[in-house]
C-alpha cells in the first residue's frame, strides 16, 4: 500500500502536468497505484493542492465503449475541482486539452449527505438525497499519454480524466416523474455537427450511475455531501471541439447548457 507521502508525491506529479500542459507515460514504479484504492488515495490530495473545497464528483467510463476506449473494466470516479467549474454560457480556455471533446451529461445536486456505511445504498436512497438535476457539459482530459495504457489505478489517480465542467440551470421538477433513461439528449458544435444519445447510455440510467458512485465512495470511505454535484457520464458519443467552437447540449424539455472555447 502506498504511504501518504508516496500518494501525495504521485498527486503532485499529476498536478504539475495538469498545470503545465505536460503528460506522463506512467508514474514511477514506487508511487504507481496498484489498484483502485491506491488510485483514490492519490486523488484525495487534489483538494489540498487546489486549496478549495471540491465542487463535486464525476463518473467516467459509464458505457462499454467508454471503458474500452480508456482501457478499464468498469466506471471510475473523480473529483470536480471548483476552479474548473463554470456557469452556463461561460467561455473556456481551450489550453492544452489533448482529448479535445465535449460530453452532454445529467448532473445531480445533492441536498443530503450520503456518508460511508456498511449497507449499500439503493436507488431510492440516492434519489431521496437529490435536491436538483441539471444539464451539464463535461470537457475531460488526461495527464497520461497514451491514456489507453494507463490502467484504472492511474486513471483514478488522474482524477478520472477530469478537466473542465459547465453546469446549466436546474431542470424543471418534472424530471422526477420521467424515465430519464429514455430521454433524448443532443450535443452540437456550431457548424460542425451533432451527436445524439439517450440517458440509457449512462450505465443504463443516470440514476443508476448516481447510485453506483454513492456506493463506490462509501466503499472507499469518502461519501457524498450535501451541496455537491455529481455528473454521471456522457449520454452521447463525445463530440470533437476546437478553439473558437460554440457547444450546446440540448436536453429538450429539460433545458440546455452552452459553452464556448477561446483560442490558446
Amino acid at each position: 500500500m502506498l504511504s501518504k507521502g508516496q500518494a501525495r508525491k504521485a498527486a503532485k506529479a499529476i498536478w504539475q502536468c495538469w498545470q503545465n500542459g505536460t503528460v506522463l507515460q506512467s508514474l514511477p514504479a514506487e508511487i504507481r497505484p496498484a489498484d483502485r484504492g491506491e488510485g483514490y488515495a492519490i486523488q484525495a490530495h487534489f483538494g489540498d493542492l487546489s486549496g478549495k473545497p471540491i465542487f463535486g464528483w464525476k463518473i467516467a467510463a459509464t458505457s462499454v465503449a467508454g471503458q474500452q476506449h480508456i482501457g478499464v473494466d468498469g466506471p471510475i470516479a473523480g473529483r470536480l475541482l471548483r476552479e474548473h467549474v463554470f456557469d452556463d454560457g461561460a467561455t473556456l480556455t481551450f489550453g492544452y486539452n489533448r482529448l479535445a471533446v465535449a460530453e452532454p451529461e445529467f448532473a445531480f445536486r445533492m441536498k443530503d449527505d450520503l456518508p460511508p456505511r456498511a449497507a449499500e445504498y439503493t436507488l431510492d436512497d440516492t434519489l431521496a438525497a437529490v435536491g436538483a438535476l441539471h444539464p451539464a457539459i463535461e470537457v475531460p482530459d488526461s495527464r497520461f499519454d497514451p491514456v489507453e495504457r494507463a490502467g484504472a489505478g492511474q486513471l483514478i489517480a488522474d482524477n478520472a480524466c477530469t478537466h473542465d465542467f459547465v453546469l446549466g440551470p436546474s431542470m424543471p421538477e418534472l424530471w422526477r416523474d420521467m424515465d430519464i433513461s429514455k430521454h433524448e439528449v443532443a450535443i452540437n458544435v456550431d457548424g460542425k455537427g451533432t451527436n445524439e444519445g439517450v440517458g440509457a447510455n449512462v450505465l443504463g440510467d443516470p440514476r443508476i450511475a448516481l447510485t453506483w458512485i454513492a456506493n463506490e465512495l462509501s466503499r472507499y470511505g469518502m461519501g457524498l455531501k450535501a451541496g455537491q454535484v455529481v455528473t454521471t457520464g456522457t449520454c452521447a458519443t463525445p463530440i470533437p471541439v476546437a478553439p473558437g467552437d460554440k457547444v450546446i447540449a440540448d436536453f429538450g424539455a429539460l433545458g440546455t447548457v452552452t459553452t464556448r472555447f477561446a483560442a490558446r
